[in-house]
């Protein structure tokens, strides 16, 4: 039996392309060889029929595994990748990988035991979204590492070479970088839109995580819907053929969003037909189409639009991914084969899970009133995200017998004794329709109020997923709904006990009024399956906070250019000059740190010359906790449009009360180069500050209560 499913006979072993001892290339190539014209269309589309001849059972390469495997059934539900990134830990992602992959490979031996081959049960996963959060109205921000460059680089390469497993001859699973390239909204127009964008941009924000992931090795590349500079991103000579594959040398297969290879001539408008785009695509070098544009290839080839060789020569590429995952070669030759179904939401990764969300965490505010004690009077939950399980998995997500919502999660901790009540108290997103209010005077009665607000998939998300949004998943509206604001004001009017108000949500949202009357802050965003125990971890005291923004909170959408606008001048921390409501890197702790004794290598270095930073931390509070310390660089004479500030390290640190310890970085050339207007990576003579803290360094940072950071001065020499 294939490691596919298929029973091959001995005869059939004999076949080049059965047989694991020869080269990948060659069980290709005579695997090509064997195939008619039609079926090599037809393996290259994502649902693949089954050649029983040949012993090829069927395949669907679609997929997904964001956060978790996705629609494939029960599987551990891991914070939604935005709170991923909050935890500044590229470690975590990496094992949290590790643990998605484990459950994909268990899921996929037990399905295909019983000749079960439906979509997403396979192993090419299209995860990671690389894209850049530049914008938060985007509904699928959530999807993403944030806004910056660096870190969305380092969580990207985290989670693909988690994924993919380190076994020298197979995959574990194929990770696939998306969407490529300059995209992130607005939804409503993604298979129509064209993203404009300069050289600048494009190198200095838009292209560098997918260079990272193609030097990890991603498997796969995933082209975007929309146009970027005029070409489709599915039929971009720059993008796919110049860069991907000469610039970055990739290797893998280039798979087309779903039936974004359809929009080039339905969206776009740029051929004629679809014949006419599928052969567009084909000759940009997408190997393989979501979507069935690619039976046009075979009218293509009849037309002189392409030829049977250049089709060969794509689906080479293509196959070549089977082949690594191990489709073809006997059961059990594989070392993944033998992943037992018993890794599948198991206590470990229960565990892990909740590790994750706790390290998500981000503390916004904390008057004094967190921690809470376990064993107060009478605690009040109230709002509508306290009992939903909606609010808890994001999108692309699986299934759990298991979710713990946070009103559980505080239940499960209440000590005998103490009393919790719960009353939802108000709609999502809308008045409530019943004028009687019930709800918002019990908060008067308890020793602490904690509310639940924000949003949920419901307001935010992919086109066609968010069924309360009126434009297509985006949020053109920057506040929460009015009503929970509403109600928050009823919560803490008269009320002399605390009122602490838990976000839920994806993206950033205008929460200045929640920060005025709430006593304390808490952003959750989507923290998967355990979120509801990692929350009462935190409120109760067991593990400080230590989460991270991995995005900018602008104050308003007046401080940000138009979202069709992708140039970057005045948007994310790097270019944005208005004061935030949080900025980037920003989070509280129930401890406190301190920051000192800067040194670094040299004051004046080459061109060429590494340059090594250290810094002294300190907890200075009186409880243990993580701190991250980040390293900024700002180049003081690079011109207007340099970067203000520009993420270039970062290490999460756990430190006992009173604990002091030496953090070290070792910045690049590269990393201190600049990106000039034709895109280039230039080492430019000059200043540099460098700035390392536990936020941006900037007043409003320690305004809100974050440590002064220590900056020092380095010069680079012009020879």
């Amino acid at each position: 039996m294939l490691a596919g499913g298929f029973c091959v006979g001995a005869k059939a072993q004999n076949e080049a392309y059965l047989n694991p001892s020869l080269s990948i290339d060659v069980r290709v190539q005579d695997l090509i060889g064997r195939l008619k014209p039609e079926e090599k269309v037809y393996q290259m589309m994502n649902s693949t029929p089954a050649i029983p001849r040949l012993h090829i059972p069927e395949y669907d390469w679609w997929n997904e595994a964001l956060h978790g495997v996705a629609r494939s059934g029960i599987a551990t539900i891991f914070p939604q990748p935005i709170g991923m990134a909050a935890t500044f830990d590229d470690g975590l992602v990496h094992q949290v990988a590790d643990a998605i992959s484990d459950e994909a490979r268990a899921m996929y031996n037990s399905a295909i035991q019983k000749n079960y081959r439906p979509q997403f049960g396979g192993l090419t996963f299209w995860t990671p979204n690389i894209n850049i959060f530049r914008d938060p109205r985007w509904g699928r921000g959530q999807e993403t590492y944030g806004e910056d460059p660096y870190l969305t680089a380092k969580m990207g390469v985290a989670l693909v070479t988690g994924l993919q497993g380190n076994d020298p001859r197979y995959l574990k699973v194929a990770a696939c970088a998306k969407h490529y390239a300059v995209h992130s909204g607005p939804e409503r127009l993604r298979h129509e839109f064209d993203a404009e964008v300069s050289p600048k941009d494009l190198w200095e924000t838009y292209l560098p995580a997918f260079h990272a992931l193609v030097n990890a090795k991603v498997e796969a590349v995933m082209c975007a819907y929309n146009r970027t500079n005029g070409e489709a991103c599915c039929g971009n000579t720059y993008l796919l053929e110049e860069v991907l594959r000469k610039q970055w040398g990739f290797k893998g297969h280039v798979v087309s969003d779903c039936d974004a290879i359809a929009d080039i001539y339905d969206g776009h408008k740029l051929v004629s037909s679809k014949t006419g785009a599928a052969a567009l695509a084909l000759q940009r070098g997408v190997n393989l189409n979501c979507g069935d544009t690619y039976l046009g290839l075979l009218d293509a080839v009849k037309q002189g639009l392409v030829t049977q060789k250049q089709i060969d020569s794509s689906l080479a590429v293509l196959l070549r991914t089977r082949f690594k995952l191990g489709l073809f070669d006997p059961a059990g030759s594989n070392p993944y084969d033998r992943i037992p179904v018993s890794v599948i939401n198991s206590p470990e990764h229960r565990a892990l899970a909740k590790k994750a969300a706790e390290k998500s965490i981000v503390l916004l505010k904390n008057n004094g009133v967190l921690p809470l004690g376990t064993g107060l009077k009478k605690y009040y939950v109230t709002g509508p995200n306290a009992a939903a399980v909606d609010v808890l998995i994001g999108n692309y997500y699986g299934v759990n017998d298991k979710l713990v919502t946070i009103l559980e999660g505080l239940a499960a901790q209440a000590q005998p004794g103490s009393q919790m009540t719960y009353r939802q108290g108000v709609l999502l997103d809308r008045p409530n329709v019943n004028p009687i209010d019930w709800a918002s005077g019990e908060a008067k009665g308890a020793d602490a109020t904690i509310a639940v607000l924000g949003i949920s998939g419901l307001l935010e998300g992919e086109e066609g997923e968010s069924l309360a949004s009126p434009s297509a998943g985006d949020r053109l509206d920057y506040n929460i709904p009015a009503a929970q604001i509403d109600y928050l004001r009823k919560l803490k009017k008269d009320n002399k006990n605390p009122v602490i108000a838990v976000i839920t949500g994806g993206s950033p949202m205008n929460l200045a009024e929640v920060q005025e009357l709430a006593d304390a802050v808490l952003l959750v965003w989507y923290p998967g399956e355990e979120g509801g125990n990692a929350v009462a971890d935190i409120i109760f005291g067991k593990v400080s906070p230590s989460g991270k923004l991995p995005v900018t909170f602008p104050k308003s959408l007046d401080q940000l250019p138009p979202y069709e606008n992708y140039n970057m001048k005045g948007r994310t921390y790097r270019y944005m000059k208005a004061e935030p409501l949080y900025p980037f890197g920003f989070g509280l702790s129930y401890t406190s740190f301190s920051y000192s004794g800067l040194q670094v290598s040299a004051a004046k270095i080459k061109k060429n010359e590494n340059l090594k930073v250290e810094v002294t931390l300190t907890n200075t509070g009186k409880m243990q906790s993580d701190e991250v310390a980040q390293l900024y660089l700002t180049h003081e004479n690079g011109g207007e449009e340099t970067p203000l500030f520009a993420l270039k390290g970062f290490q999460r640190v756990s430190l006992a009360a009173g604990a002091t310890t030496r953090v070290s970085f070792t910045l690049t050339p590269e990393q201190l180069a600049l990106i000039d207007a034709k895109g280039n990576n230039v080492v430019m003579p000059g200043k540099i500050k460098i700035s390392v803290a536990g936020s941006l360094p900037t007043s409003r940072s320690e305004e809100l209560g974050a440590a002064k950071g220590v900056t020092a001065e380095v010069e680079i020499l012009a020879k």
